[in-house]
């Protein structure tokens, strides 16, 4: 496993609810940097300093995931099991779009 690889991946709500997993260092970093300028607040901040600090290989991955989901339950992006199997059934049923 690569040291930036998180033992088990985020579940976070993205968009209209849609579920993405954040498995790694490098996946939250990206998320947290897309977050909106306006809506950035201290457990946004920790969690961004965490994922530099992670890349630079000062801390460790398992770190930046605790303070991911910290910032992920402050502003309610975990997915639940339930939520991740309802988006799966939604996009099953879509199907292919024939025009």
């Amino acid at each position: 496993m690569k040291p930036d690889m998180f033992k088990e991946p985020v579940s976070i709500l993205v968009g209209l609810g849609f579920p993405a997993e954040i498995r790694c260092v490098l996946d939250a970093y990206r998320h947290l940097c897309e977050w909106p300028a306006a809506s950035r607040d201290t457990a946004h901040s920790i969690a961004l300093k965490a994922c530099g600090a992670a890349l630079r290989g000062e801390i460790e991955a398992e770190t930046v995931r605790g303070l991911f989901v910290a910032f992920a339950e402050k502003h309610d992006l975990l997915a639940s099991d339930a939520e991740i199997l309802l988006a799966s059934r939604r996009r099953r049923d879509r199907g292919p779009h024939i025009r």
